[in-house]
């Protein structure tokens, strides 16, 4: 299905793991981190002597929790000898090290790279609450001494402001994000894995409390204990292997204006248009032939700018297209965050989209496998100040 890209076919995946994933697990992240990198290496029938690369975001920084393991201390752990590594935070957004494994493996600087995020933010945050952690003790920086003072300490707050814009200039309703949270939650219901797995209604969505307005409680993700991990090949070293590897398409890795919660010339527009951009330029593939969309749900509203970025229709019109979200459904023409995303399924920051893109171009959903045998999937997160996307085919 190749048709060149960027990387010419050489790039793709040859396996995928998920340690446990759950809330408060009491587990640390090194721990989880090692339980998924050795499942991906062993889903892809390579063993750790095979790993010579290794990658990650986001290198250790962030609020308690948000980085399971760094790069260093996983090759440490698994006594990996790698030609060529990386981990950081100034990336494509969390699926930025996937993208740069990529180019590695295309370029000849490595064969097998394993490519992880881990997240223990429910345990570090055990103590407290998600909003205790962003304060912290020390000076304000940043776009924080501007919200700060306001009181906007947490994305919910910052998000909220372009959501309200969105909404007053497209007549986007409460009820197209309570779609997507129902959406997510019904496919939840099917993943063992997923931390809410109840029915949810649109009465339940829109009777939660509200968080910051237009969020309720259902249209933010929750935090959760797991890690995710991918092998990224170099075609020619995965010949021998035994399931057939997924093909890196095209990405998107544009920032073309300031990385700014808000300060964008068109304050509808999010850093996932960027990347979008980038991404359908350097393919000729278009939305069109996307079969399976796997996209950032950190809040409804950023699932809502990918859909808006990504062209399946004019600017603004996502009303419409969002409906009352049977497309997004297993059977639908759509099949949109399979696994339940971040809103039902547990904030695995990114990395935990690019796993069930390969779980269901595998063919290995289970009971929350799309329906129409998806051969090409779209893999989008971020969408605040920074973003990144990934097209993946089913060779």
């Amino acid at each position: 299905m190749s048709r060149g890209g960027p990387f010419e076919g050489r790039a793709v995946i040859t396996g995928a793991g998920k340690s446990q994933v759950g809330r408060r697990l009491g587990r640390t992240g090194l721990d989880l981190t090692v339980e998924a990198c050795l499942r991906a290496i062993q889903d892809a029938g390579l063993t750790v002597d095979d790993i010579d690369g290794v990658a990650s975001y986001p290198g250790g920084e962030g609020t308690p929790g948000f980085s399971g393991a760094t790069t260093m201390e996983l090759q440490n752990a698994l006594g990996i000898s790698a030609t060529w590594y990386m981990g950081g935070l100034e990336t494509a957004g969390q699926i930025g090290p996937a993208i740069e494994a990529c180019m590695a493996v295309t370029l000849g600087l490595a064969s097998h790279v394993v490519v992880f995020r881990s997240v223990w933010e429910s345990t570090a945050q055990a103590g407290g609450n998600r909003a205790s952690t962003l304060a912290g003790s020390a000076k304000a920086s940043g776009h924080l001494e501007y919200f700060g003072p306001f009181g906007a300490m947490s994305p919910a707050n910052w998000l909220a402001m372009p959501a309200q814009r969105y909404m007053h200039d497209f007549g986007l309703t409460r009820e197209h994000l309570g779609a997507i949270s129902l959406n997510a939650r019904s496919h939840a219901g099917r993943n063992p894995d997923a931390v809410y797995r109840d029915p949810l209604t649109m009465e339940d969505y829109l009777a939660s409390r509200m968080i910051s307005e237009p969020f309720c409680l259902y249209d933010c993700d929750v935090p959760c204990d797991g890690a995710t991990a991918v092998i990224v090949s170099r075609r020619e070293a995965a010949k021998d292997l035994p399931r057939a590897p997924l093909t890196v398409e095209s990405v998107g890795t544009g920032m073309l204006e300031r990385a700014t919660w808000d300060q964008r010339r068109d304050l509808t527009t999010m850093a996932a248009h960027d990347a979008a951009a980038t991404m359908w330029e350097r393919t000729s593939f278009g939305p069109q032939d996307l079969d399976l969309a796997q996209l950032y749900d950190g809040f409804s509203f950023l699932t809502v700018q990918w859909l808006d970025a990504l062209g399946f229709f004019p600017h603004g019109g996502v009303g419409d297209f969002i409906g009352d979200g049977e497309r997004f459904g297993l059977g639908g023409s759509l099949p949109m965050n399979t696994s339940g995303g971040q809103l039902s399924g547990g904030r695995l920051h990114g990395m935990g989209f690019l796993h069930e893109a390969c779980v269901q171009l595998w063919g290995e959903g289970g009971e929350r496998q799309a329906l129409n045998d998806p051969q090409l999937a779209v893999v989008a997160v971020g969408g605040g100040p920074v973003a990144g996307s990934l097209l993946l085919s089913k060779d």
